[in-house]
């Protein structure tokens, strides 16, 4: 387990050097939009019973940043060390092809529930948000968290360059996260568009992480944590096969 712990250190190292851009950017940028949308529709909007926008807008907020930098942390790592050739030095050492696969997502795990955490603490300062159900709400943050973090291996297996790496990012991630219900509840959508929303597995995400501060959602907690566990596990084990497969990697 040594090559496990000793990967995982290292990448918590490569994140937490670069702070600045790695933790504390993307806590100003989420800031910026609950700034932005609470200012705007703070008086227009009321989704439960004695939450004011506000309020609703931070978990949700806070899980979409989980999830972005949780998929960045083992993307730009891995992207990184292939095109720069560092790859063979992890490569080389005697480690399991699940002992990588668990060092990644641990350590994009951890980046993202730190970024969480200071996008939480900050939302603060704008909102007092209860927290009814706080395991369901670490539930939800670790399982997405780990998810994306193993979307992140698979896009930057596939990727042979940082532009396709960064299409990814922008055309899948990101859309996926800003139409997941973060600044909106699937509820006042219409039933065609609340249906398409349905598909969405970061919607669950989005939802079942507010349930954990509300107790309220738009579908039942047990449903979108069974249908995020399916999806981490179908991630996982492609995951574990390309890596194992060597795929991209040792050629």
């Amino acid at each position: 387990m040594t090559g496990l712990w000793t990967l995982f250190y290292k990448e918590i190292l490569r994140f937490w050097k670069v702070s600045l851009q790695t933790i504390l950017s993307p806590v100003v940028t989420t800031l910026l939009y609950l700034l932005i949308f609470s200012h705007v529709l703070e008086e227009h909007v009321l989704v439960y019973p004695g939450v004011n926008y506000t309020a609703f807008l931070i978990p949700g907020l806070v899980m979409m940043a989980m999830l972005q930098n949780a998929f960045a942390n083992s993307s730009s790592s891995l992207i990184q060390a292939k095109m720069n050739g560092s790859i063979v030095f992890i490569l080389l050492p005697p480690l399991a092809y699940w002992e990588f696969f668990t060092a990644y997502v641990a350590a994009s795990v951890a980046r993202g529930l730190v970024v969480g955490l200071g996008v939480g603490l900050a939302g603060l300062w704008f909102a007092a948000v209860p927290l009814v159900h706080p395991l369901w709400m670490l539930a939800f943050a670790l399982l997405g968290s780990a998810m994306l973090g193993a979307m992140g291996i698979i896009s930057s297996l596939w990727a042979e360059s940082y532009d396709q790496m960064s299409a990814v990012q922008n055309f899948i991630i990101v859309p996926l996260t800003f139409l997941s219900g973060v600044f909106y509840s699937t509820a006042s959508l219409s039933p065609l568009w609340r249906g398409v929303s349905r598909f969405n597995p970061f919607f669950y995400l989005i939802d079942g992480f507010r349930y954990g501060f509300f107790g309220a959602s738009d579908v039942s907690p047990l449903f979108g944590l069974s249908i995020v566990a399916t999806c981490f596990l179908a991630l996982s084990l492609t995951t574990l096969l390309l890596l194992k497969s060597g795929y991209k990697l040792r050629k």
